[in-house]
């Protein structure tokens, strides 16, 4: 909620007020939203302005206490809220205080404050477990989960679903009700029907702590929401809102929310393209998709498509491999139906809106091509050759290369400005960044199409330029190469694992090789070596296990041993394989690396990520450095609140990561040499993430 605004009031001849927000001479009065929204909550820019004292903010308890317990919820007058589109963190926190809450079946309602690094405020923490319960409120709370109006009014938290049209008409008719005592005046502060009693209540939390401990052990913030509700079912929901408001603004502080809060806004950001977006351009619609290989990625693309309804035509080279393709599609979504996600008739709609072809005679009409075939430079580049023939001449071409150089795929190909890279991350219906790769001529109509459609397909898009590898597997193949250079130097591979893991990372360098598959991981290395060949170490534990058949999760040996569900196990048979990788190297052991804090551990592995990161903002490959923070997020699982791998390092100091990369460049070789932007801004002492003055953007 702003802190200024027009305040609307209606008041009808049955003595109702609809109003946003106000306190008029009334019998009763109903709150609802403008615009098919009720509220999506706190103004989340005003943070910006809190945290780094610019502006005042109200004393502690004064929205939670003065306003909404003691001024709407203690009123002579009951309050309903209408509640139609969003009701998420302070929207519902105000429809809570209220005496009532109408909905429509589609309104969402939840707390997601703890995306944000903070807890509810303005009374969430302790309305909403008197609402529906200590089990489900943690789960909204500690998940950000909300849910639909038909959930909210199976639990009790609205009480009663109505159509659009019949809402506001309802919550007048509501409030009239409880003013005329026809229908129970509730405070939800002192509700107490739905809580549980004290001694299962204490057992919820603790399962509640430990369950919070062990998915996010870096974070401090659920449990303190934890502690706060529990101060509120021990001593009562006034001393919980005190500690509540308390809680809420030393969070709002903490590095954590700075954190998030970037995270938040630099997202939102992604899609502002300098050339493209700035152009007044409207995004042209594609009404079908042709996707070239049903692959791991191809199929997975295609499923991401159709989630979205958009028709796709899947080609392969042969009967058995388009089979394997759709089957593919099929387990895809068949996961989500297991899992609840999808029901069998949209399973089948979804289904249906998927062509099997083993030709280009169906892309006369297509509107968008991806190819997502092996990564072969002349197969890719015969493809392009093709599409030329056979597709429309508006149709966009993309490929979802994820190293090799744009201009090389489509160099055979006439519509120059129609190409485009569309790096999709794997699995790509589930992970959700969509890397956008412009070359000198790719037009940028073609740009703020796929712009779109990366919307349209629920996707993160970022915008960046053609090199090899792009911005992301750029910036971050020194985290695998620099790990495997530790290892012949004498360090643990499971040592570099945990500490990855345990700095926030999903997995970490050498569990990470084993997904991928040592396949991958060798040719992906050659193509770095051939056009970064200072800052490749070209180690020989890769090619060594594969002679053996060890090549990652998918022959269930590689760095792990997998057995059952996927289960990664340590394996004391890779010494063997390290020790001659080491030999050939012509390496001896460091004894000084076997005495490693995991903090020096994560410095070595992502400080060469950090200086390929300046690398990538110096030759204009990102537009700007919050896109790398994204890109590191939801591309390779970065913890987000440790804001993006940009902003992390600011936080560290460019003077200090200059200095460690001097110091291991100095004992280990140019493989550390900090690069002349990391250099120039550590010397002036300006932010890694600051703007450059003059980078002439490759995009």
């Amino acid at each position: 909620m702003a802190a200024k605004g027009r305040t609307e009031l209606e008041v009808g001849a049955d003595g109702v007020a609809v109003i946003t927000i106000c306190n008029p001479p009334v019998n009763s009065l109903s709150v609802d939203g403008k615009g098919g929204k009720f509220s999506g909550g706190f103004d989340i820019s005003s943070f910006g302005g809190v945290q780094g004292g610019k502006t005042l903010q109200p004393k502690v308890g004064y929205i939670a206490i003065d306003i909404l317990t003691d001024t709407l919820e203690a009123a002579t007058k009951p309050s309903v809220a209408a509640i139609d589109g969003l009701a998420l963190g302070g929207g519902l926190e105000v429809a809570m205080a209220c005496h009532a809450r109408i909905a429509t079946p589609m309104a969402q309602l939840g707390l997601p404050e703890l995306q944000l690094g903070i807890i509810p405020g303005f009374g969430g923490t302790q309305r909403l477990p008197h609402l529906v319960g200590l089990t489900k409120s943690l789960e909204m709370m500690l998940l950000s989960k909300p849910i639909k109006g038909g959930e909210a009014h199976e639990l009790g938290l609205v009480d009663a679903l109505v159509s659009p049209n019949d809402l506001v008409n309802t919550a007048r008719q509501w409030t009239l009700d409880i003013y005329e005592l026809r229908r129970p005046w509730i405070k939800s502060l002192y509700k107490t029907d739905k809580l549980e009693p004290l001694g299962e209540a204490r057992e919820i939390l603790k399962f509640a702590r430990a369950q919070a401990q062990k998915q996010a052990a870096n974070l401090h913030h659920p449990l303190v929401c934890i502690d706060v509700i529990e101060e509120g079912i021990v001593a009562g929901p006034r001393a919980g809102l005190w500690k509540e408001a308390t809680a809420f603004q030393d969070l709002l502080f903490s590095d954590t929310c700075k954190s998030l809060v970037h995270v938040f806004f630099s997202q939102r950001a992604t899609s502002k393209i300098p050339g493209a977006t700035d152009l007044g351009l409207m995004p042209r619609k594609i009404s079908k998709v042709a996707i070239l290989g049903g692959g791991l990625m191809g199929s997975g693309i295609a499923t991401a498509m159709i989630l979205s309804n958009y028709p796709v035509i899947l080609k392969e080279v042969n009967e058995k491999f388009l089979n394997a393709g759709i089957d593919r599609i099929k387990a895809n979504l068949q996961s989500r139906v297991r899992k609840g996600k999808m029901t069998d008739e949209r399973y089948e709609k979804a289904m249906s809106l998927v062509t099997g072809v083993l030709d280009y005679e169906h892309f006369k009409d297509v509107d968008l091509v991806i190819e997502a075939v092996i990564e072969n430079v002349k197969l890719k580049q015969q493809i392009f050759s093709d599409l030329d023939k056979y597709c429309p001449s508006h149709c966009i071409l993309a490929t979802n290369t994820s190293t090799i150089d744009l201009n090389r795929i489509g160099e055979k190909t006439k519509s120059q400005d129609h190409i485009v890279g569309a790096h999709f991350f794997s699995p790509a219906h589930v992970m959700p960044l969509l890397e956008i790769v412009r070359t000198q001529h790719t037009s940028p109509q073609v740009v703020v199409d796929l712009l779109d459609v990366g919307k349209k397909i629920k996707k993160t898009p970022i915008v960046v330029g053609n090199c090899t590898g792009f911005a992301v597997n750029r910036m971050f193949f020194p985290y695998t190469q620099s790990a495997l250079f530790y290892v012949d130097l004498g360090m643990d591979v499971y040592k570099i694992d945990r500490a990855c893991t345990k700095f926030g990372m999903p997995m970490g360098p050498f569990r990470l090789a084993d997904l991928v598959g040592f396949g991958v991981a060798v040719a992906t290395g050659m193509q770095y070596l051939e056009n970064f060949p200072e800052r490749v170490y070209k180690s020989m534990l890769l090619p060594l296990m594969m002679e053996d058949n060890r090549a990652g999760e998918a022959t269930q040996k590689g760095f792990y041993k997998y057995e059952g569900k996927r289960k990664a196990t340590p394996d004391p048979e890779i010494m063997k394989y390290i020790e001659k990788s080491r030999s050939m190297a012509g390496v001896t052991p460091d004894p000084e690396l076997l005495k490693l804090s995991e903090k020096d551990i994560v410095e070595m592995v992502f400080f060469p990520v950090i200086n390929e990161a300046c690398r990538v903002l110096d030759e204009g490959i990102a537009v700007k450095a919050s896109d790398l923070d994204i890109a590191s997020i939801f591309g390779m699982g970065f913890p987000p609140y440790r804001g993006g791998v940009m902003y992390w390092a600011d936080s560290i100091g460019a003077k200090y990561i200059h200095g460690k990369l001097e110091e291991w460049t100095n004992r280990y070789g140019g493989f550390f040499k900090p690069c002349s932007y990391l250099a120039d801004r550590a010397a002036k002492g300006i932010p890694l993430s600051a703007p450059a003055k003059k980078v002439q953007a490759r995009l």
